[in-house]
């Protein structure tokens, strides 16, 4: 069974994709936050991470910088509900693997996660 970071400071966001995944037959674990997400990878290598780039404290780009630099073979999918042209291509230069604008279609969230993890 693969495992799914999800992590967003919303919560109905996070509900949403955990029910999605859970059907897909992920494990899946929740982060609200950006310092969250960084202790659910210490505890417990994710297969995958879907994550928000606008969250309050420790935001994408910081969690992402600090993954590759210590988990690099983790896949990363961003989302965020702003179009910061400057941040997405940061996220991507950074090693993201896709990003996704809010609202997103949760389909086509689902397909990128599904192609990332069977290769």
């Amino acid at each position: 069974m693969k495992n799914l970071l999800i992590v967003d400071d919303q919560a109905g966001i996070r509900l949403l994709l955990e029910e999605i995944f859970r059907k897909e037959g992920y494990k899946i674990r929740l982060a609200s936050n950006g310092l969250k997400a960084l202790q659910e990878v210490e505890n417990e290598l994710p297969d995958c991470i879907l994550m928000d780039l606008n969250m309050p404290g420790i935001d994408g780009i910081e969690v992402l910088k600090r993954l590759k630099a210590s988990w690099s073979g983790i896949p990363v999918v961003m989302m965020t509900a702003y179009g910061e042209t400057e941040l997405i291509d940061e996220a991507l230069d950074l090693g993201a693997q896709k990003f996704f604008t809010k609202p997103f279609d949760i389909y086509k969230v689902r397909d990128a996660i599904n192609e990332i993890l069977v290769n």
